[in-house]
């Protein structure tokens, strides 16, 4: 008898909706004119299905709904505090805690901290407030991902990892006093939400140890990367997701976390270590830039949605559903033609704009241009993850990253698998009509992150 597939399915059901609005082409073409052509400043109530980002958009259990109404404000010594504390010990094993606001206010007060001007930080490719919170500190970030992670079409299982003879070259070249840290993500953003795998991070670690170098994770989807550990690679089929996760911050000295990923809250982040001067300089800093050391810029109940949400993040059940909706939207793309970065990531699909649009320069800005396009066609809202992403090298010249890509991110618990299909058909309908898109010049641009806020006009 032949084998019946046994599909995935949400381990959830749905208990309540919210109405979305439908847009005309004509509507879609006025909008995005209002927004530069930069889909992070269109109007949300514009939007149909919402691809911008998977940070902070996830639908929270009723769990956390109900732990929501158990928001202790207290200024000093609130309840959640003390609780998502204990949850941050138990799952991922790190000693203290300071809470934050988001990812970011975390990644500001460990510059400020550990990075001293001159400073060297290697990276697993560099993240856009990740790398600007390094270079406003006065330190350098270096790049010292394996060279599969700058190739979409390679299909290397774990693109996320370090290239340890690169790595090993900047100590040799500016030696490891220099290097407060290695900056180290699991499911790499920029690369296509690309895994490290359990055996690099073990020969990392060893490396570090050897020259006292510590290791900082920047663990917003570390979840995603140990369900691809399991999955892929020798050892941990039989693993829980849980267990993978706390042995991936084990080989680390701290974390920046932003919650708003994996932990499927809207808001928060926080900062862990191990190391006591560090904590102790950090409880002093969160005081100035985000707010006591027992609430970091978040309401009670937000701390309490958080520390419920991290336990539902690890989830075998959750995380298996929450990637497998993501495989089925890239696999769907994939079988009508649309150049994607392989294999298949974490938290979104990223389509390759340079394959997609070859005919448009990356100095006209092909990954922002089929963004605009994808909204104009359907509604659909992504975001550019290439040259505007990038910025500009100190010398006011743009990077030019070998990856242009646009990602298409899905939030987690949100949209359906009918979604998915609507996303896969318009993707498709605009490449049948690629050779016809021209591209666009930008007409103003921030002084910082300028992909949040930059204006462009078509050529």
């Amino acid at each position: 008898m032949k084998k019946i597939k046994q599909s995935w399915a949400e381990p959830y059901k749905i208990k309540m909706v919210e109405l979305l609005k439908m847009t005309t082409v004509a509507q879609r073409k006025k909008a995005l004119k209002e927004a530069g052509y930069n889909t992070f400043l269109l109007k949300s109530e514009d939007v149909y299905i919402d691809l911008l980002t998977d940070s902070g958009t996830s639908a929270m259990s009723d769990r956390q709904w109900a732990g929501m109404m158990m928001g202790d404000e207290a200024y000093a010594g609130s309840r959640n505090f003390y609780h998502l504390e204990d949850v941050v010990k138990e799952v991922y094993g790190y000693k203290y805690l300071i809470p934050t606001h988001q990812g970011r206010g975390a990644e500001n007060i460990l510059s400020k901290i550990l990075i001293k001007k001159g400073d060297i930080i290697p990276g697993n490719m560099y993240f856009t407030t990740t790398r600007l919170h390094q270079e406003l500190a006065g330190g350098k970030f270096e790049d010292v991902i394996i060279d599969e992670a700058h190739d979409s079409e390679s299909n290397f299982p774990f693109k996320g990892n370090v290239d340890l003879n690169k790595l090993k070259s900047l100590i040799k070249k500016y030696g490891a006093p220099k290097i407060p840290y290695v900056s180290m993500a699991t499911s790499v953003n920029m690369a296509g939400g690309q895994p490290i795998s359990m055996k690099n991070l073990k020969e990392l670690r060893a490396l570090t140890k050897k020259h006292h170098i510590k290791i900082i994770h920047d663990m917003t989807r570390v979840a995603e990367n140990a369900y691809f550990i399991q999955q892929k690679e020798k050892g941990y089929a039989d693993r829980s997701i849980k267990s993978i996760v706390k042995e991936i911050c084990s080989l680390t000295d701290g974390a920046t976390m932003s919650a708003k990923k994996d932990a499927l809250v809207n808001i928060g982040g926080f900062l862990a270590v191990n190391d006591y001067d560090v904590y102790e300089e950090a409880r002093n800093m969160v005081v100035v830039y985000e707010g006591l050391h027992t609430y970091g810029g978040l309401a009670g109940r937000d701390m309490e949605a958080m520390a419920i949400g991290i336990k539902e993040s690890v989830a075998d059940e959750h995380i298996k559903a929450r990637i497998g909706q993501v495989i089925y939207l890239g696999e769907k793309m994939m079988q009508y033609g649309v150049p994607i970065v392989q294999p298949i990531g974490g938290h979104g699909i990223f389509v390759d704009a340079k394959k997609f649009l070859p005919h448009i320069p990356q100095d006209q800005f092909p990954a922002q241009t089929l963004a605009a396009e994808m909204y104009l066609d359907s509604g659909v809202r992504t975001m550019e993850r290439g040259v505007v992403s990038a910025g500009r090298k100190a010398n006011g010249d743009n990077y030019y990253p070998k990856l242009e890509l646009v990602r298409f991110t899905i939030p987690r618990r949100v949209y359906t698998q009918a979604h998915m299909d609507v996303i896969a058909e318009s993707a498709a309908r605009v490449y049948e009509r690629r050779d016809s898109i021209k591209g666009m010049k930008m007409v103003y641009e921030p002084k910082y992150l300028r992909f949040f806020q930059a204006r462009f006009e078509k050529l």
